[in-house]
């Protein structure tokens, strides 16, 4: 899922929180200065007075653009959108003390203080996080960047989006149309493929984004954009030889010093994915809290029944091919990865790219009896109500995973991957998702399990990531009333 950086205040949502903690120093020191003592928050007109402050001020934030080209901005620049930033705050807090009311009996000397103040302290913060920012700019952040490009204009390209890092990137690499340099490096950044080889290259490494250059006289390569596109990845363009991807989201935007046209599976702006990141965290909060209490009750049951570790972890692949490790309750053996392989040949989904038995013998407490039963134990119980899957909210809060998604694959299925398969990493995964709702035990076909994760990217919002939540919780009740 794609954010333009141009616009987005989610990723400057540390200065937002620093613009948050500032106003609530200013609103301290100016009471404190005005001689009233240390603590406003116990008088409760000041401590009401300190709430309506800070939805004010998001409020501007979030209507005013505040935080918009924050770190383009000059010091002079800076100022400005300070100054009126906190003049802003100011009239709205008066208008709501004249609404209110109770005007009268606030301090004039300490609000006006607390005004200048907050203006002083804000522009010095933002000064100062910039400057940190600024490094990062050198550094990179949480996003990578595969450059494909000609090789006369490779190191340019290169040079310019280095200088002009505002979404943080971390250039992951260059590939070099028409051409094997694989080993050297340009400017410091390794030439990692052939530019035409390039879909192949992303699909087994972490690519977030593409930026694809080519010198006055190289027209854009169409199959290579086709196949780009065909991954999910986010792809870039200069806009001075551009090419219409019908079915994909576009919209003209600045990467580096570039102006480019850039492609998309879909888009969501900065308050969607705000909006859905808080829900995220407070899923996973609530989430971590159920697994302590489910840990009490079972965790017993694993260990007595499979002695060995209570949870298990395991590699997945996550947004555009990031690793990380899922925690889930141990239901299987401790051999069961081993065990894996001589399963394969009665694999459901038969390719690899997926796996799935219907009656699992590495399940704690599975076993075929002699008259062939099967007999289940507390591997399947847990996992009949989805008990194991308790401890992934770990990682929602740490921002691995999303409570919906599509379903994180492990790195020997996504060595398999088509082109177009890599699609359904074009977000992160989830708890739940459109698949897991679906029926997922009666889809054996992969190419349906990828259809439905690219519908669900493809058309997400946050009414269907409702809706899928709503139909997971209706399915596992549905299983608790057919036990």
């Amino acid at each position: 899922m794609y954010t333009r950086d141009s616009e987005s205040w989610l990723k400057h949502f540390d200065f937002i929180l620093l613009d948050l903690i500032c106003l609530q120093v200013a609103f301290v020191l100016a009471y404190l200065v005005s001689g009233y003592g240390f603590n406003p928050y116990a008088n409760m007109l000041y401590r009401n007075k300190a709430i309506f402050f800070e939805l004010a001020d998001l409020l501007v934030i979030f209507f005013m653009g505040s935080m918009k080209d924050v770190l383009k901005r000059g010091h002079y620049r800076e100022f400005v959108v300070t100054l009126r930033h906190g003049l802003i705050v100011g009239a709205l807090v008066m208008l709501y003390m004249f609404a209110s009311q109770e005007g009268q009996y606030y301090s004039r000397f300490a609000f006006f203080l607390f005004i200048g103040m907050y203006i002083i302290i804000t522009y010095v913060v933002r000064e100062l996080w910039k400057k940190r920012l600024r490094k990062k700019m050198v550094n990179g952040g949480d996003r990578t960047l595969l450059i494909i490009a000609t090789e006369d204009i490779a190191e340019q390209v290169i040079k310019n989006i280095k200088e002009h890092n505002y979404a943080r990137y971390i250039i992951s690499g260059v590939a070099i149309l028409g051409k094997d340099l694989r080993g050297k490096t340009i400017d410091g950044v390794p030439v990692v493929a052939v530019g035409e080889d390039a879909p192949e290259y992303i699909c087994n490494e972490w690519v977030d984004e593409v930026f694809l250059g080519t010198s006055d006289n190289t027209p854009y390569p169409e199959i290579l954009i086709e196949q780009l596109t065909e991954t999910g990845v986010t792809l870039h363009m200069s806009l001075a030889k551009i090419t219409s991807v019908p079915g994909k989201k576009q919209f003209v935007e600045k990467i580096g010093n570039y102006t480019v046209l850039t492609i998309s599976i879909n888009y969501a702006s900065s308050s969607q994915l705000f909006i859905k990141r808080m829900v995220d965290i407070l899923a996973g909060l609530a989430g971590c809290i159920a697994t302590g209490i489910i840990f009490i009750f079972v965790g017993p049951l694993i260990y007595f029944s499979s002695p060995g570790p209570i949870f298990f972890s395991q590699e997945r692949v996550g947004q555009n091919g990031k690793k990380f490790k899922m925690y889930k309750f141990r239901s299987m053996y401790m051999d069961a990865e081993e065990r894996k392989a001589e399963l394969m040949k009665d694999n459901k989904l038969g390719d690899g790219k997926m796996f799935k038995l219907d009656f699992d013998p590495r399940v704690i407490g599975n076993k075929v009896l002699p008259d062939g039963r099967h007999k289940t134990g507390v591997g399947n119980f847990i996992r009949s109500f989805s008990l194991d899957e308790f401890p992934q909210f770990y990682n929602v809060l740490k921002g691995d995973m999303s409570l919906v998604g599509t379903r994180p694959p492990l790195p020997s299925e996504t060595s398999l991957y088509e082109l177009h398969h890599h699609a359904r990493l074009a977000t992160k995964p989830g708890v739940t998702g459109m698949w897991q709702v679906s029926g997922r035990s009666d889809i054996l076909d992969f190419e349906e399990v990828v259809k439905l994760d690219r519908e669900y990217i493809s058309n997400w919002s946050l009414e269907l990531d409702v809706k899928i939540f709503v139909k997971t919780f209706l399915v596992v009740l549905k299983k608790k009333g057919s036990v």
